[in-house]
């Protein structure tokens, strides 16, 4: 058997009886308010036998690797997880960057996951998106560090380990009442993940003066962000609480790639005077992955009453975007059941590894050609 160990951070309910030990994380916001954190890390047990069973099988169009199957496998696992939880001694009545003794479970686990990055391992922040549990999102994350580690694209002396923040997604198929709740709990957990974006902001800022003044030297690693549909809705809020906790006009960079897959967002979320404007300050990169048949956005367009979406048909007018946003069409390659979680199946994996790797965007061992027209504009390419 493998085991299996996923970092955490959420805004969810525990359930059980031991916050520290909890039997798992519900679809409610923590009893201490929607911008609560807990951190810790999951510890599943899979069949070696299985997961080379996914990531071996044939997507046809798409290349080699069920990341879907995969992910629906290890959720089925994650009921059976051991959740640690770090502990914290902490007051709620002031903040806690004022508590002088405040032991806070971000620095532990930002520890941690410091150690792990010495071990020549980049760290991908994982956002889910609607109607997914807490099983389902560590099932999910679970597949995408997966098959990341495992990509035919990898550099083998590099790891990459996922970091999952999980948001109170009602996991229920109630179209139209989930749907709805969730947009609502993603813009409230927006407040959260930009608390999380500033406690990385300050530990990063730590590190960098530290090693200015004769301390350790930084790993050299590197942080990624992908959010995946309704993630992207959340990141929206994100990206404003953290501009509104940052001095200056411009937002701290955080990471080196963010990979935006099957945004459930309004297809010019990008262009000037919209929510994701700034997105391009927190990262070196930015990559869009849509889908034209994805059948999500289009039940996201019409029966929700939403405009065009990002991760249908692509950006409104990607020459617009910021020089450093490319935007990628999967469609060629995804069919069926793959149409909207294609970021964890064969070469769009890929792709995202490659990117991760430090691969120019038009390196010809990619899957994917240019648009005649516009230089950020790329199609995945069959087989």
């Amino acid at each position: 058997m493998a085991k299996l160990t996923l970092y955490y951070a959420t805004n969810r309910n525990y359930v059980g009886n031991d916050q520290w030990h909890p039997d798992s994380y519900g679809t409610k916001f923590s009893d201490d308010g929607m911008e609560n954190l807990r951190f810790g890390y999951v510890t599943v047990d899979a069949d070696d036998k299985k997961i080379e069973k996914f990531l071996s099988a044939d997507m046809q169009d798409c290349g080699v690797g069920d990341g879907i199957s995969l992910g629906d496998y290890l959720s089925d696992c994650a009921k059976t997880a051991r959740i640690e939880a770090y502990k914290e001694t902490i007051s709620g009545d002031i903040a806690d960057v004022a508590q002088k003794n405040a032991k806070l479970g971000s620095k532990a686990m930002f520890a941690d996951v410091m150690a792990d990055m010495k071990k020549s391992s980049d760290v991908v922040i994982y956002i889910h998106g609607f109607n997914v549990s807490w099983y389902s999102a560590v099932g999910y994350a679970l597949a995408l560090q997966t098959m990341l580690q495992n990509a035919a694209t990898r550099d083998p002396t590099q790891n990459a380990l996922v970091i999952l923040f999980t948001w109170p997604s009602d996991g229920m198929a109630l179209p139209w009442v989930s749907y709805k709740s969730d947009r609502s709990e993603a813009t409230g957990s927006g407040g959260a993940v930009g608390r999380a974006f500033l406690k990385t902001r300050d530990f990063l800022a730590g590190l960098r003066d530290r090693a200015r003044k004769g301390g350790e030297e930084l790993c050299g690693q590197d942080i990624h962000l992908l959010c995946h549909s309704m993630g992207n809705f959340l990141l929206q809020s994100a990206l404003q609480r953290t501009f509104d906790f940052t001095p200056g006009n411009a937002l701290p960079r955080l990471f080196e790639h963010v990979f935006l897959c099957a945004p459930d967002v309004d297809d010019n979320a990008l262009e000037p005077g919209q929510p994701l404007e700034r997105i391009d300050q927190i990262a070196r990169h930015v990559t869009i992955y849509h889908n034209r048949g994805d059948k999500a956005m289009v039940i996201s367009d019409y029966t929700k009453g939403n405009p065009e979406r990002l991760g249908g048909a692509g950006a409104a007018h990607p020459a617009l975007l910021h020089n450093k946003v490319h935007q990628v069409d999967c469609t060629p390659v995804v069919h069926d059941f793959i149409q909207h979680s294609y970021y964890l199946t064969g070469n769009v994996n890929g792709d995202i590894r490659a990117s991760m790797d430090g691969w120019e965007q038009d390196d010809t061992r990619r899957h994917r050609e240019r648009s005649a027209t516009l230089s950020n504009v790329w199609v995945m390419k069959k087989g």
